[in-house]
């Protein structure tokens, strides 16, 4: 079986990450911070511990400013509904996923006025119609870091200042690109970066957060959910210090120490390197697919303004029916249809239908991606003989 579906989940997982979660709850099974005893205190060492390798992951200084969430959907909400107001302006792009575009259609029917910023064929986006797009009065600027559909990084550092010229704030979605490339927050001035642990971080799904810069004030940004912390319990009301403020109710704790163990797998072997070998691979998988005759693919078609992320469509086939020719003849595991991002799939036209998605990941090997490059002839070249009223050759 080869899985090329790393943009939604890595699979597998690196033993370690299993390995951590089975210890945690063997022998550190408290609920983390809430009580005075070995096995919570245990709990919430490794908790800690996990902050305070994230904070140095993305480069922050205070580990606290690391607020862990079930996922990047959870975080990106938290910032959009905790900061937003009716009548505040809102800019995005039309790369988006739908974790940003739900919640901002759904504050921009109760007065949040939002701006979607159309990007390029390929996804990349024209900075000039940013800047235009962002005013004195734009209170935050969204942007994906890399597409899930094209892979098409975004230029953040050339967002973050424009939008902080203007005196916005910049929300950074960075669940394609956390763990696949190296990720300074400070140096790219980003204020909120919301980053998921099952894809390239390598842990366990359920697990992601929401990193908080230095430019953030607090007192602007409500808790999405309230509740137990285990600290202050004398008081009916949320705490307001970090990261208690945001996190409420007991913690994925079993899944927090499957997520540093991830991190310290991608620390130990290099991000960098990484990002080189999946480099290597999209561009073998660009090299096959744009020489198969009907086959058409999306994006920038060049490893370094992409993550490895593939999307095609071979003609006078539905997307559909190649993922199961995929799956079933092949067992190549790919995604195909809108991948939660349908305002990305009208940008690049290949709405209502969507793409084939081809994702490796870090367990990928070359042979797997020319496999998977002769499998997707091979449905080609059927779907042209079988446009042209031919039948195979027995």
């Amino acid at each position: 079986m080869i899985y090329l579906d790393h943009a939604a989940t890595s699979w597998p997982k690196p033993p370690e990450v299993l390995r951590a979660m089975t210890d945690f709850l063997e022998c550190a099974g408290g609920n983390p911070g809430r009580s005075g005893h070995r096995l919570s205190i245990a709990g919430a060492r490794i908790v800690y511990q996990a902050r305070e390798m994230l904070a140095e992951f993305f480069h922050l200084s205070d580990a606290a400013r690391i607020i862990f969430t079930p996922n990047v959907t959870f975080a990106l909400n938290l910032v959009l509904e905790g900061l937003l107001k009716a009548g505040d302006h809102v800019v995005t792009t039309s790369m988006e996923h739908n974790s940003v575009m739900r919640p901002l259609r759904a504050l921009e029917a109760n007065g949040v006025r939002l701006t979607v910023v159309r990007c390029e064929a390929d996804g990349c986006l024209d900075l000039q119609a940013m800047a235009a797009a962002i005013t004195p009065g734009t209170r935050l600027v969204v942007t994906t870091h890399a597409s899930n559909v094209t892979g098409t990084i975004m230029p953040v550092a050339a967002i973050a200042e424009i939008a902080h010229r203007a005196g916005a704030l910049l929300l950074v979605d960075a669940a394609q690109t956390a763990g696949v490339i190296p990720i300074d927050q400070p140096a790219l001035d980003i204020d909120f970066l919301a980053f998921t642990g099952h894809k390239g971080l390598q842990g366990p799904p359920g697990t992601g957060g929401l990193a908080l810069g230095d430019r953030v004030n607090l007192a602007e940004v409500a808790p999405l959910v309230r509740g137990g912390t285990g600290s202050r319990s004398e008081f009916e009301q949320q705490p307001e210090f970090l990261p208690d403020k945001y996190e409420s109710g007991t913690p994925n704790g079993a899944g927090i120490a499957g997520l540093a163990a991830g991190v310290r797998w991608l620390v130990a072997r290099g991000v960098q390197q990484l990002r080189a070998q999946e480099a290597e691979l999209t561009n073998e998988l660009l090299r096959g697919l744009v020489e198969i005759p009907g086959v058409t693919v999306y994006g920038p078609c060049d490893s370094g303004k992409m993550t490895a992320v593939v999307s095609c469509r071979v003609s006078g086939q539905s997307v559909s029916e190649v993922g199961l020719r995929l799956d079933d003849e092949f067992e190549i595991l790919s995604r195909v249809g809108l991948h939660c991002a349908p305002s990305a799939h009208r940008t690049i036209g290949t709405f209502p239908e969507g793409t084939i998605r081809l994702a490796p990941g870090p367990f990928t090997s070359l042979a797997d991606i020319r496999a998977a490059v002769a499998a997707i002839a091979q449905i080609a070249s059927d779907a042209a003989r079988n446009n042209r009223g031919e039948t195979a050759a027995p």
